[in-house]
């Protein structure tokens, strides 16, 4: 085991955990992930800053150091940058989940013709979770075409892990705006805001305050290279303990530039105490997926 696993493991079992749940974590197909990969060798003209994948290696090493880790439950977050994609990855993922018996089944969309029925067939296929890439795919979240898949969503209780956020660079449709507009006709639609909405992290806190199907989850925010670029503003930390069960876990695992554990270092690092803590490490994503 390596010492970076020995002192993940040390992290949630001093906090009396059976181990972690990430729900941000990227599998696709490898052709995919490669093209994601460049986009992050090229991404210091974007960000400013270099972006080095820390855990560049093949997918069933990937999925070795999830669970060396301790990673009980992890995602394979995958999304669609144009028409005609979103069908084939979620062909792909349910293969995936079904010979990766500790990844929650993940599924994606797009505002395409036929949007509603392959979500519809994705969840009577027991997808546990989607992901939508509002800064990638380009589109608006308020597209008509999407409008019966959010009650759909919302009536399944299937939550969507979002990227709406206008970070890492902003997108024509990134932002809150949008996802009010959609929260305010579908309130109980469960959404799981990804990198607590950076760099909007207030906006998006007041709308996990008035939705409580809200949630946040905590890919990237918190670290050296998140705050070197967006920092968290420290008057909102505190709003975090009040939001209680709804910030979950997340890393982006493998695409980072840094450790693994940095995130969990950089969570314990706000100093909300250790029940904060355990719930946004296992428990809050247990129950939410029934674990």
């Amino acid at each position: 085991m390596s010492q970076e696993a020995e002192q993940i493991r040390h992290f949630w079992q001093r906090l009396g955990l059976p181990g972690l749940v990430d729900v941000h974590t990227h599998f696709m197909p490898e052709r995919v992930l490669r093209k994601v990969w460049d986009y992050f060798d090229s991404a210091g003209p974007l960000t400013g800053m270099d972006w080095p994948i820390t855990y560049r290696v093949e997918e069933a090493e990937r999925t070795a150091l999830l669970r060396e880790f301790g990673v009980r439950a992890f995602t394979a977050m995958l999304y669609p940058h144009k028409p005609g994609m979103a069908r084939w990855l979620n062909g792909w993922a349910a293969e995936f989940a079904g010979r990766t018996p500790d990844c929650l089944h993940t599924s994606t969309l797009f505002p395409e013709p036929g949007v509603e029925l392959y979500v519809r067939e994705a969840v009577e296929a027991g997808a546990r979770v989607f992901k939508a890439h509002v800064q990638v795919g380009g589109y608006d979240p308020t597209d008509e075409l999407l409008d019966p898949v959010w009650g759909l969503l919302a009536e399944a209780g299937v939550p969507t892990v979002i990227h709406c956020g206008s970070g890492p660079a902003p997108g024509k449709h990134t932002g809150p705006e949008p996802i009010a507009r959609i929260l305010a006709r579908h309130p109980r639609l469960p959404l799981i805001i990804a990198h607590m909405g950076m760099p909007e992290y207030v906006e998006f806190l007041d709308l996990a305050a008035r939705y409580p199907e809200v949630r946040l989850d905590t890919t990237m925010a918190f670290t050296d290279f998140m705050e070197a670029m967006t920092p968290y503003p420290p008057a909102a930390v505190p709003r975090l303990a009040d939001l209680g069960d709804r910030v979950l876990l997340g890393t982006d695992f493998p695409n980072i530039p840094y450790p693994y554990l940095h995130q969990l270092q950089a969570l314990e690092a706000l100093g909300l105490g250790g029940e904060w803590l355990r719930g946004v490490c296992h428990d809050n994503a247990a129950a939410l997926f029934g674990l």
